[in-house]
């Protein structure tokens, strides 16, 4: 990532081209929750707040930039995608204050994101580029590429680069590779920082042309293709790797086996794809022969993801609380966590190092989620279904009492932690009395001083109400009874 925002900044130097022949210019920046995935043991958004901090300095002045984030507001909001800082000049100091504030949270919103920046460019009036920057796929927009398509008819010359880093999803991939196509724009991808170094420079400077060789001599070198593992020794894969070479559309061979591989090429531009079939990823890399002599090119593939198990009911009561056996590598922050399939938000989880089996508190509202096995609160290695099913929640009460008067309310209820039994008016948030249920079956209310209608709701967790109860407020009888007059001094009763 620190390659990536530098490459980026790179394309804003002075001595490309006059301030004034510049498109407008956006940076759609992911701040999805995958931003807290981490890079040699630091976290992207980590990376990227210091790094943009830093490299905004050498920016010109004069040069019209802006920010657009997505994903960094809300969980699972497809509509969460903010401009941060309109387009401009001067917009250095703004753009590192906002990059500062960035927490990754929600979902991938990305085609939705350009579409915003574009809108916010003009580009159908004016010269627009904008420089999406994801890490993973679109969690939102059905049709990227109709997206992509619709904005290159409309604009005047509106172009949009995309960056992939640490991407090994091929959804994603091909999302991106629509969206640069058609658009006119580039696609570069990179797994470490050294890659995306490579590929924004190919990206954001104007290519060397790549010298035809002689007819009478063809020039061919001998190439070598190794794949590693991308960890930190860079480690040699010994298992079957299945290799394809392609030159512009043209296959030059497919699925041919072999780590390393040697053949001999010809001068041009080439992109080498690397399938490891045990761990079931891939990877790609772009190089170009532009002269004589034997050449290495590495790719570095995936880790494979560690084995884990979940065992848990098939369906079990809302709000109740379940035991979950698990397998797997136990490590700092691991755990089981409970969410609705496809979106990456989750509703409870509970840390692998309390125990196996472990508890796990279930969703107040009935319906289909998922466990999953989430690896450093970072990857998720495996899910498993559970149906939660309609649990009785039941409130017994008087239906009125006098102002001031305290109350027995008897519950049903999950008996989760936090759950409790609150006071309030319909319809207003806010409560005027609580006791956690935990305090006993019954528990006791106090009524408020103004007579009127309320309602009881039982609070699961403190954060949904799962039923109320009406109950109405009276006015109570009072009287004093004293003599009409007695000595100075005197006690009376």
């Amino acid at each position: 990532m620190r390659a990536l925002i530098a490459i980026l900044l790179l394309c804003l130097l002075p001595g490309l081209t006059l301030a004034q022949d510049r498109a407008n210019t956006i940076l759609v920046l992911d701040a999805s929750g995958s931003m807290w995935g981490q890079i040699e043991g630091e976290s992207k958004i980590e990376i990227a707040r210091r790094v943009v901090t830093d490299l905004l300095q050498t920016i010109p002045q004069d040069q019209n930039l802006g920010l657009t984030v997505y994903g960094h507001r809300t969980r699972g909001d497809c509509t969460d995608i903010e401009s941060l800082v309109s387009p401009g000049p001067n917009t250095r100091d703004a753009i590192a204050a906002a990059v500062a504030g960035i927490t990754p949270l929600g979902k991938t919103p990305m085609t939705d994101a350009v579409i915003a920046a574009a809108e916010e460019l003009r580009y159908t009036e004016d010269r627009a580029t904008v420089i999406l920057v994801s890490d993973g796929v679109e969690t939102c927009n059905p049709d990227p590429c109709a997206a992509a398509v619709a904005l290159e008819q409309a604009g005047i010359d509106f172009t949009v680069h995309v960056i992939g880093f640490d991407i090994t999803d091929a959804e994603a991939m091909r999302q991106m590779q629509c969206i640069a196509d058609e658009t006119g724009g580039l696609l570069r991808s990179a797994s470490n920082a050294d890659e995306f170094l490579a590929a924004l420079t190919e990206i954001m400077v104007e290519p060397v042309p790549v010298p035809e060789p002689e007819p009478e001599l063809p020039v061919t070198v001998t190439v070598t293709f190794n794949a590693v593992l991308d960890d930190a020794a860079q480690t040699q894969i010994t298992d079957p790797v299945l290799w394809t070479l392609t030159s512009g559309d043209t296959v030059l061979f497919t699925d041919e086996a072999g780590n390393p591989l040697t053949h001999d090429l010809g001068l041009g531009n080439y992109t080498i794809t690397a399938n490891y079939g045990l761990a079931e990823t891939s990877a790609f890399a772009n190089f170009a022969i532009v002269g004589p002599g034997a050449q290495t090119f590495t790719v570095a593939l995936p880790v494979p993801l560690p084995a884990a198990t979940i065992n848990a009911p098939d369906q079990a009561p809302a709000g109740s609380t379940i035991q979950v056996t698990w397998t797997g590598p136990d490590d700092n922050n691991d755990n089981i966590e409970v969410g609705v399939p496809g979106d990456p938000a989750y509703l409870s989880f509970t840390y692998t190092q309390e125990g196996n089996p472990l508890n796990v508190i279930l969703p107040g509202q009935p319906g289909t989620y998922e466990l999953r096995y989430r690896l450093r609160d970072s990857e998720t290695l495996v899910t498993r279904p559970i149906i939660v099913i309609e649990a009785p929640v039941v409130l017994t009460a008087p239906d009125s009492g006098a102002i001031g008067s305290t109350i027995d309310v008897g519950w049903t209820g999950p008996a989760a932690p936090n759950d409790n039994i609150e006071l309030g008016r319909p319809g207003d948030p806010s409560y005027l009395d609580f006791a956690y249920v935990t305090d006993g079956n019954p528990v006791q209310i106090t009524l408020p001083a103004e007579p009127g209608e309320y309602e009881l709701r039982y609070r699961f967790r403190d954060t949904e109400t799962l039923t109320t109860r009406s109950i109405s407020v009276t006015e109570a009888e009072l009287s004093l009874s004293a003599p009409d007059s007695a000595p100075a001094g005197s006690a009376i009763d």
